[in-house]
């Protein structure tokens, strides 16, 4: 068994390739996995691990979340692999999705600031008389947030139409049938959206009632 931190140094086969990889773990002080693998060989040979088959003294690796010492795989051991490469076309749409994703996960970090600053209200973290404006603040930034969601969500919808719109206009029997990588990529950056919208709407439904509730309040104490 590999100690925990220590990188595992295999070398892959792929075709005519030969490719001495170390693998690492993501995460501290614990043993590589198989998907520590499977990602680091999508670099080093761009065969997207949706569409890798590892081998290793004859036996196929297919339990992502095992250490590679639970699965046989050693310091020297080879590992075959077998698969198919994106096409160039491909990789654009794929950079373009990546890309986008990085977006997403900033706009989420406002999301959740939005949510941190609106609890510590609730929690009695800011005085009275500063609530209402703090609240008023909040909701114009939650909705803004929900905005750059939505323009997102645009963005990706149009990934790989230009690539459908071109090939009709050439070869209108040879559409892209493959793309199953970008296709399943765009699918759950969607649904990661479509998610951070669900707690957007709820977010800011909590802060409407919040609003209402200290306005009623206000009321009662003016009359």
């Amino acid at each position: 068994m590999a100690s925990p931190g220590t990188p595992v140094t295999v070398t892959v086969t792929y075709s005519n390739e030969k490719h001495t990889v170390q693998i690492s773990s993501h995460q501290e002080d614990s043993e590589p996995t198989l998907q520590d693998m499977a990602l680091l060989i999508e670099q080093v040979t761009g065969v997207p691990v949706l569409f890798q088959k590892l081998i290793c003294k004859g036996k196929s690796l297919k339990e992502m979340e095992q250490p590679l010492s639970a699965l046989g795989v050693k310091n020297g051991c080879k590992v075959m692999l077998i698969g198919k490469r994106n096409s160039p076309e491909e990789e654009v749409e794929l950079k373009k999705l990546k890309d986008l994703e990085k977006s997403v996960d900033q706009i989420a970090n406002k999301l959740e600031e939005v949510n941190k600053e609106f609890t510590g209200i609730q929690k009695g973290f800011l005085a009275k008389d500063l609530q209402a404006e703090a609240l008023n603040h909040l909701d114009k930034r939650i909705k803004g947030t929900a905005e750059q969601f939505m323009k997102i969500l645009e963005q990706i919808d149009a990934i790989l139409d230009n690539v459908f719109l071109e090939r009709r206009r050439k070869l209108t029997k040879n559409l892209p049938e493959n793309f199953s990588d970008c296709k399943l990529k765009k699918k759950g950056l969607v649904k990661k959206v479509q998610g951070f919208l669900a707690q957007c709407d709820t977010v800011e439904g909590s802060i409407g009632q919040e609003m209402d509730k200290l306005q009623s309040k206000n009321l009662a104490l003016a009359e």
